[in-house]
């Protein structure tokens, strides 16, 4: 598990406006680019409202929620999301017993600016982009220049470079995105990453197994 102890690189304070709303300019041309999933003209928004957006999957009125805080520069968080997400979605989100929540906490700079590239995604786009990310993790964070990697990223998606740049600029909305981290210390003890609260009760962190994570949840009848 990585630990919460890495500073965050606190970004300059020339921000642009607190709340921006701007369409990302660049349509795509083919359903894939060099491999990756193509969200043709995304609408986005940099905003400490967009920023503190719960993103979900599964029922709303699950009768189990699982919040998961993760750092998309976490090693144990992306191997999570390739090794065991998929058989948490197919049989325990798609099959209606969980809801499963999203929850930024990066651990530097790096993540902060990834975090902030998805969550100024709409939904749908945003959980493309964040398994985009994981998946190709080890690629774009050992790159010479992984803020240029994740420009292009962001290019796959619609997001113009200027675009990127005033997400990347905003002080207001990556604040926000760190108080969301901030508060899952003071509200749940988050120390580490992945770490899993379930139903806003117990609290359980590493990159499980699904067997592993299936039996964290027996006390909730699932």
């Amino acid at each position: 598990m990585n630990n919460a102890k890495t500073p965050l690189f606190h970004p300059a304070p020339n921000a642009v406006q607190t709340r921006r709303r701007f369409l990302a300019q660049g349509a795509a041309t083919s359903l894939l680019i060099a491999g990756l999933p193509v969200i043709a003209q995304a609408r986005v928004e940099a905003s400490a409202e967009r920023a503190a957006e719960i993103r979900f999957l599964g029922k709303a009125d699950a009768a189990v929620t699982v919040a998961e805080y993760f750092s998309m520069t976490c090693g144990h968080c992306g191997r999570f999301h390739r090794n065991t997400f998929p058989q948490v979605k197919t049989d325990l989100i798609d099959t209606g017993l969980i809801r499963f929540e999203m929850h930024p906490f990066p651990l530097d700079g790096l993540a902060l600016r990834a975090h902030a590239l998805c969550r100024a995604l709409p939904t749908d786009s945003y959980f493309k982009m964040v398994d985009v990310l994981l998946d190709k993790q080890e690629s774009w964070i050992g790159a010479a220049d992984p803020v240029a990697e994740l420009k292009k990223f962001a290019k796959f998606a619609g997001i113009s470079s200027g675009a990127f740049d005033e997400i990347m600029q905003n002080r207001s909305y990556l604040e926000a995105i760190v108080q969301i981290r901030q508060d899952a210390v003071s509200q749940h003890q988050i120390s580490s990453t992945p770490s899993f609260v379930v139903n806003g009760d117990k609290t359980f962190s590493g990159a499980l197994s699904f067997d592993e994570f299936l039996a964290e949840l027996n006390a909730f009848g699932i």
